[in-house]
This record gives structure tokens, sequence and C-alpha cells, in this order.
């Protein structure tokens, strides 16, 4: 457990902030796009964080983390326009892309698998693009989890990530979930390249 990295949140700005991306409503729960939401709300979880708060076009909650006061976040303005509610919660705590951790579903690695990043292209994931597009910067950390590749060229790629796990990528994505939470303690905490070495595929 993570315990020892959290404590209630203290006064003052928020130094870090963490989006999970994926869609909102009941009808996307466990789907492979909701890989993001899945990671923060196992973060949220052991952080003692409560996601109820509804500001900058989404979900969100505060929580110290490594000793830094985060805000964790889940845009509910659908996958397409996740930069939207990224957007304005940078402008108001005034940070840069830096110090603002993605997390988010990746069809080229195996179910629960993870990629860190400290940088890079969308990948060919929407809820990237609008981010890298409104922000005009690439340089966010990005913690990219493992969703499965098409099982056939055949299957729509939105038909693919709108479909929900088997038992057995569930359990991985369950174990994936928690391992990305112990990077985002390392990544906040300046240790990308630890988390990197420890967690990546």
């Amino acid at each position: 457990m993570l315990s020892h990295l959290f404590s209630k949140p203290a006064p003052g700005p928020v130094e870090f902030l963490i989006v999970g991306l994926g869609n909102p409503g009941k009808q996307y729960e466990g789907t492979r796009h909701n890989a993001g939401f899945l990671v923060l709300d196992t973060l949220a979880e052991s952080m003692g964080v409560k996601m109820n708060r509804i500001k900058f076009k989404g979900l969100c909650g505060e929580g110290m983390l490594s000793e830094k006061k985060v805000l964790l976040l889940k845009p509910s303005t659908f996958m397409n326009l996740s930069g939207q509610s990224v957007r304005e919660a940078m402008a108001f705590y005034k940070l840069p892309p830096e110090r603002v951790l993605i997390v988010f579903d990746d069809i080229s690695l195996p179910p629960g698998k993870l990629r860190i990043r400290r940088m890079g292209s969308d990948g060919g994931h929407n809820g990237m693009k609008n981010i890298l597009y409104l922000s005009g910067k690439d340089t966010f950390p990005r913690i990219k989890v493992g969703v499965g590749a098409k099982p056939s060229p055949d299957w729509d790629l939105a038909d693919w990530v709108m479909s929900r796990f088997t038992d057995k990528e569930a359990a991985s994505l369950r174990e994936a979930a928690d391992h990305a939470a112990k990077a985002c303690a390392l990544i906040v905490d300046g240790k990308i390249d630890q988390a990197m070495n420890q967690f990546n595929a």
C-alpha cells in the first residue's frame, strides 16, 4: 500500500494535476477506453480522496501525494474533448504541462501492461490529441495503460475500445491500476525515471 505517501490535504495551491481519461456514464464503465478512469479511481481510493467535486468540466478531488498537493481529475467532456477540462484546470492553477500527468488507454500494449513516458505525440489517441491541440504543448508526462489490440482487422476501432474486458483481462487491469497508482506517486515526487524502470513493459 502507499499509505505512507498520503496525508490530509494541506492549505496552499495545487502543485500537480493527475488526469485520468475516459467517457462519463454508466454505459461506458468497465470499457477499454476508460482505463484512465480506473487508475484514477484506484489512486483516489488509496489516497482516501473522494472524487465528488464538479469543476473544470469534470469530477475532481484534492489530496496529498508524495508530500505534494495534487488534484485528481476525470474529465466529463467525453474523450474527444478532454483538452477542454485539462486546459481549464491548468489555467486555474497556473500549472505547466510538466506538472500535469495524463493516464489513458493504449491499444498497442497488451492488457495490463504500462508504458510511462516523459512527453511525446498523441499516439493516435483522441483524448491526448485534443489535450495537445488545445494546450499547444506535448511535454505532458503520461502513463499509458495497455488494453489490447483489436482481435482482427475487421473490428471497428471505436467498437473495440468501447468493448469490455474479459474476466482475465479485468484482473490484469486491476493489477495494472495498482502499479499505475504507485507510478503516479513516484512521478509527482520527481522520480519519473524510477517509475519507468520499475513499471514500463
